[in-house]
């Protein structure tokens, strides 16, 4: 069985750190959207790089795609079909911004849980040595990757290069 690949939007393929510094990065074409729960003032600015749609299908055949965003079921709407991705499952979070246990980010727990004990790697802009820890500590620490994206930058080519690395070395790409 393929392990997971857990994408979040906004870091990873939005690098919207970007737009208050210095603007789009090379390769980036700004869109405005307007998502639910974004009822006010101008759209929303989003950074994407149609290239990393190819990124991510190259990747389909080591892992199952799998958003781990916030955009919930609404990034098949607005953000897969910009970058070329087919309609992904999400994590559907229980809850959002919340607590989290031992000082990790939000969303940790509800990763480990959704991958109800399967490898998984994840990418998300906000993982820190706390989550890193915590997942190892929860027995999927060999079992997993937890990849640390710059909002200010995005996914590189190293971080694909990573993560189909880290897919092969457990003897499961497709």
């Amino acid at each position: 069985m393929k392990p997971l690949l857990l994408i979040d939007i906004d870091g990873p393929l939005n690098p919207y750190a970007a737009l208050s510094r210095r603007g789009a990065p090379e390769g980036y074409t700004r869109h405005r959207m307007r998502p639910t729960g974004w009822t006010a003032g101008p759209p929303l600015p989003v950074l994407l790089n149609p290239r990393h749609g190819d990124e991510l299908l190259a990747l389909a055949g080591r892992y199952e795609l799998v958003w781990a965003t916030t955009w919930k079921n609404e990034a098949n709407e607005w953000i897969g079909p910009r970058i070329g991705l087919p309609p992904l499952p999400y994590i559907d979070w229980p809850e959002m911004h919340g607590a989290a246990p031992a000082g990790t980010y939000w969303k940790t727990q509800y990763v480990v849980e959704y991958a109800a004990g399967r490898p998984f790697a994840w990418v998300d802009d906000e993982i820190t040595d706390r989550d890193r820890a915590w997942v190892a500590g929860r027995g999927a620490g060999g079992e997993s990757l937890l990849l640390w994206t710059d909002p200010l930058i995005g996914l590189e080519r190293a971080d694909f290069d990573t993560l189909a690395a880290w897919a092969d070395s457990r003897g499961t790409a497709g």
